[in-house]
């Protein structure tokens, strides 16, 4: 399948636009705080209820050419009665999130319809994924859609998009003479999310507060980011080695360290402390284990 699209090759390969995942109406209104443990034990009963009452068509992703179409969600009833269930199909993960200092561990379903064709590109969850996608609520209910691809800083978005698209790889594109990109090969598949990977207790425009979300997806390219331009790439901003650099604030200013040029908050710059013999590791001149640039005593 190919899908031509008007894109700047100077915006495909810096500049990113950074959107928020969700509808484009702003009104929020938050409602009484539940208890995160017991609201992800009742979404999570929910999702299964969905995954073990529809399916969708997978039979048109299984043949030897790559289907052109759309994911279409269904009950298991009428000719779909006899069909696998969503349940059978999905892979999952646990994504941890903090709820007011304990961390509540909340169950993201990820489903690949088609996986792209650049595997080695699967964005991480701090890079920039170019997708399109359509929000829904398990009754149907549709409350956002892209049907062209548009670029998602996933530092910016919702957790269980941030955490469901590392699981999707793009495809591949040419650049055409009239400055068209085709797009070809990309990645097709659904997430399946609670509401504390979501908006939790915000109703916005029509997702009610505690609404679990699904989200069908088509991930047509990536951009690896470094958000701070230290020289360091954003997913490598991750000191205390856990995998999760929304978590590291090494001069404790409230800033991460993937935002903070002055990771260590001495007064340099990162960028001027990271690997200034230029070997390919970061330099530590006192040898005292901690590399220079997240070392506020190696001046």
């Amino acid at each position: 399948m190919k899908l031509r699209h008007v894109f700047s090759k100077s915006l495909l390969l810096a500049t990113l636009f950074i959107v928020a995942c969700g509808p484009d109406d702003t009104s929020v209104d938050e409602v009484e705080l539940v208890d995160y443990a017991e609201q992800v034990i009742t979404d999570d009963a929910l999702l299964q209820e969905y995954l073990q009452t529809h399916t969708y068509n997978y039979e048109d992703f299984s043949g030897a050419e790559r289907y052109s179409g759309a994911i279409v969600l269904d009950t298991l009833a009428g000719d779909d009665a006899n069909k696998t269930p969503l349940i059978d199909l999905v892979q999952s993960i646990e994504v941890p999130v903090d709820a007011e200092g304990e961390i509540v561990q909340h169950r993201l379903y990820h489903l690949v319809a088609q996986q792209g064709n650049r595997v080695p590109n699967k964005p991480t969850i701090v890079d920039s994924v170019y997708l399109a996608y359509k929000g829904k609520l398990l009754d149907g209910t549709v409350f956002d859609e892209n049907e062209f691809p548009i670029w998602f800083d996933l530092a910016s978005v919702i957790p269980g998009f941030r955490y469901g698209l590392q699981h999707f790889a793009p495809g591949s594109y040419t650049v055409e003479n009239n400055g068209t990109f085709a797009f070809e090969n990309y990645g097709q598949g659904i997430l399946f999310m609670p509401s504390g990977l979501g908006y939790y207790n915000q109703a916005r425009g029509s997702i009610p507060a505690y609404s679990p979300l699904i989200f069908e997806v088509a991930v047509y390219t990536t951009n690896i980011t470094d958000h701070d331009a230290d020289g360091i790439l954003s997913i490598n901003e991750d000191p205390d080695g856990d995998g999760n650099p929304y978590n590291d604030d090494t001069d404790g200013n409230g800033i991460t360290n993937m935002f903070d040029p002055d990771d260590d908050g001495d007064g340099v710059l990162t960028s001027l402390e990271y690997d200034v013999d230029e070997d390919g590791q970061p330099d530590d001149d006192d040898n005292d284990g901690i590399p220079n640039y997240l070392d506020p005593d190696n001046n």
